[in-house]
């Protein structure tokens, strides 16, 4: 599930050398740029943009490694795809400095850079679009419960879309935006 250009070719021509069947999730929303989850403002372009930039020669992005995309200190969020975007937005708006990691694939997971960043955090909040229940968030925090039970300051948190099941619902209203996630991220780093 990449987040950008440059992870979408990359790991879409390690799909493809793959010996094994792979499901490549494209997040449609990110087509025309790097959308941080503000409805009422105009989607920045990938021009221009680092990970915008895509090389015209074979490269391979691993499947099973994530990426850090903003090194911190107070928290780790854990996300994928658009929500890459609205982390880093709502960690901008919220100043607290927290650690955001692109999980890039979701089977196989890195769970060494996972594990490492939330022993050195002590804290973690996870991040996706789709409904909190049955979401693979609830997988995401088992497993970050389990590996680093003693090393947790506070329980994991997990900002999702809503569990609803009106298909009238403003997208809008769906999305988990920067000013929910930036809320949890407050109460995550004052919980003791």
């Amino acid at each position: 599930m990449p987040s950008n250009p440059y992870d979408a070719k990359g790991l879409l021509l390690s799909a493809i050398a793959d010996p094994d069947p792979v499901i490549f999730f494209e997040p449609k929303r990110l087509y025309n740029g790097p959308f941080d989850g503000h409805h009422d403002r105009p989607v920045s372009s990938w021009k221009g943009h680092e990970l915008g930039e895509v090389p015209e020669g074979h490269y391979q992005v691993p499947l099973g490694r994530a990426f850090i995309r903003r090194f911190g200190k107070a928290a780790t969020i854990l996300t994928y795809g658009t929500m890459v975007h609205v982390a880093l937005a709502a960690v901008a708006e919220s100043g607290i400095d927290a650690e955001v990691i692109d999980l890039r694939t979701l089977v196989p997971l890195d769970l060494e850079t996972i594990v490492t960043s939330v022993k050195k955090t002590g804290r973690c909040l996870v991040l996706h679009e789709a409904t909190q229940t049955s979401g693979f968030g609830a997988e995401l925090a088992a497993q970050v419960q389990a590996e680093c039970f003693f090393q947790l300051e506070a329980p994991v948190r997990r900002v999702a879309g809503w569990d609803t099941p009106y298909p009238h619902v403003h997208e809008w209203i769906y999305f988990p935006g920067p000013a929910r996630v930036a809320e949890a991220l407050r109460e995550l780093v004052e919980e003791v």
